[in-house]
């Protein structure tokens, strides 16, 4: 009989972890659903503010249409001379953004600049503490191959 009950009373502790990890699980699933959702409207901005125009999808037709292009990703449509890019974003604002290759290209330098912005202050946020001591982390020297080894060679 003591020996049901311990069964049964850990099956009951297997359980609660079981459950404990299933939040943690859907918790940080919402967390980086939120991030992916962030990148989408950072994406957007850029978008308008290289002159890319929005076209919602505000009837049944162009939402049909909007759903049978890739989610959040550059399509190019020549039409005679002209080529536009067309981002479409089903999930956000339930719209097509539609640009020239000017606005493309005027999209990519605005990236390229906030990539840049981003690494100069990742830069200076590295260096930013004089105090700090790396040598308390190990030996930084040269490895094989090539990159460093960032503490003892063989373990510590």
């Amino acid at each position: 009989m003591n020996t049901i009950r311990i069964l049964d009373q850990s099956r009951r502790g297997n359980l609660g972890l079981v459950i404990v990890g299933v939040l943690v699980v859907l918790i940080c699933g919402l967390a980086a659903c939120e991030t992916q959702q962030q990148r989408v409207e950072q994406r957007e901005d850029l978008l308008s503010a290289a002159g890319f125009v929005v076209r919602p999808a505000n009837t049944p037709e162009r939402q049909a249409m909007l759903h049978r292009l890739p989610a959040h990703t550059f399509v190019q449509r020549v039409n005679g001379d002209v080529v536009h890019y067309v981002y479409a974003d089903p999930l956000v604002c339930g719209c097509l953004y539609v640009g020239s290759q000017q606005a493309y290209n005027q999209y990519k330098a605005n990236q390229l600049q906030q990539h840049l912005a981003d690494e100069q202050q990742m830069t200076a946020q590295t260096y930013s503490d004089a105090t700090w001591n790396w040598g308390a982390w190990g030996p930084w020297t040269p490895g094989p191959g090539f990159g460093f080894v960032y503490g003892p060679p063989y373990g510590w």
